[in-house]
């Protein structure tokens, strides 16, 4: 991604993410606790980690299975987030004997119902960028007042592709039945690789020496390992891809779906808030979508970011666009060799696709500077992803 819907205006340049404090995020909740029922809701503020790792501990502390345990949405490794879980029955007082590193437990209530993905409005985000240029705040206000009337374009962004960039091509390879080039994907380019034990790794893999690279992976490499196991007992590429854990192949296809739809969002960047003949509409209130019959008509509520055109997130199910959208969207399926079939041929990796907006509204803003460092606040809905903000602000790659 090269281009900004804030191309005219200049970034404030900086670094972020050098402390967890510098990236804090709080979840919005779709509703509060009751007060009542048989699910403990807790408040926790956790640092440096993410969201399974947290669950991981707290499960293990409560000796309670961890897919007993629900959550709205996952949040940043490198920051610190304060979310709500829910828990099955637990005795209050073991809740209260919690005493872990770096997870603290701000408020305890109760509900009547499990938390699940998507009971979420959004999240407010606190993020401090340092060595930022000396007018930073004007320019950060500049680009916010941009993007309050457009819209922040909704990209996934490089926390979606994985530590090496590369989550959407393992995907892609799935997808098209090339597993021997999945295998390789996973196991790394060594010359992208910078850790020595894994980048030993790679190069024995990449040598055709599966013994070598197995042996030279460290035990936190679960799922390469895993792999490598399987290739060893004789099993093909195809065997040793598709044996890894459902969660993490899904991981990888979502990412091929991520990439595509980011493509849609690059496209239409320069005209992201205009609606399209034979587009699907967006309405953020209801979370809904709708045919857009008459596009001069309804570009109204498009202006008022009531609505906003969407793309598709690949799969066999998702709502087709028709027109001048739907000839674009099918020339990405028709470039990528995707069609229908494609998304239903491996049991348990379905995926139906569905329709994202192109374009998100920000809200809360606020920027203060002092000397070289910048705080800015802001609030997005569920689903959308403060990096694409960011990189409109600082235009400078935020993950770096």
């Amino acid at each position: 991604m090269k281009s900004y819907l804030t191309a005219a205006l200049p970034g404030v340049g900086g670094i972020i993410k050098e402390d967890p404090e510098d990236f804090i995020v709080e979840e919005i909740p779709a509703y509060l606790p009751c007060g009542q029922g048989e699910h403990p809701y807790l408040r926790v503020e956790k640092r440096g980690m993410g969201t399974f790792a947290m669950i991981q501990r707290i499960s293990e502390a409560l000796g309670i299975r961890q897919q007993d345990v629900g959550y709205a949405g996952l949040k940043d490794s490198q920051a610190v987030c304060r979310q709500t879980i829910s828990l099955p029955p637990v005795a209050a007082e073991k809740i209260a004997e919690l005493n872990l590193e770096d997870i603290t437990i701000l408020d305890c209530s109760y509900h009547t119902n499990k938390l699940r993905i998507g009971h979420l409005h959004g999240n407010h985000f606190h993020i401090r960028i340092n060595d930022v240029v000396a007018d930073a705040e004007q320019r950060a206000l500049d680009i916010f007042n941009v993007l309050q009337h457009t819209g922040v374009p909704n990209f996934f962004g490089p926390q979606r592709y994985g530590v090496l960039g590369t989550n959407h091509l393992i995907g892609q390879a799935i997808l098209h039945n090339e597993f021997e080039r999945a295998a390789a994907l996973i196991i790394g380019n060594p010359e992208e690789i910078t850790n020595q034990r894994w980048h030993l790794a790679a190069s024995a893999y990449a040598a055709g020496d599966v013994p070598a690279a197995l042996e030279a992976f460290p035990g936190r490499f679960r799922d390469e390992r895993r792999l490598l196991h399987t290739l060893l007992r004789g099993m093909d590429h195809q065997q040793a891809v598709l044996a890894l854990p459902r969660k993490l192949l899904r991981l990888y296809l979502s990412a091929y779906q991520s990439h595509l739809f980011d493509d849609q969002v690059q496209m239409r960047l320069d005209s992201i808030d205009v609606l399209w003949p034979g587009d699907i509409a967006y309405i953020h209130a209801k979370g809904a979508c709708f045919h857009v019959e008459n596009p001069e008509l309804e570009q109204a509520r498009a202006n008022s970011l009531e609505i906003s055109p969407t793309g598709m997130l690949a799969g066999h199910k998702v709502m087709q666009a028709t027109a001048q959208t739907g000839i674009t969207e099918q020339a990405i399926l028709d470039k990528e060799t995707l069609n229908a079939e494609s998304f239903t041929q491996f049991p348990g990796l379905k995926l139906t696709g569905e329709r994202r907006p192109l374009r998100v509204p920000v809200s809360h803003v606020s920027c203060q500077q002092e000397h070289n460092t910048l705080q800015i606040s802001f609030a997005l809905p569920t689903g959308s992803f403060a990096t694409s903000l960011l990189r409109e602000v600082m235009k400078t790659p935020p993950a770096d």
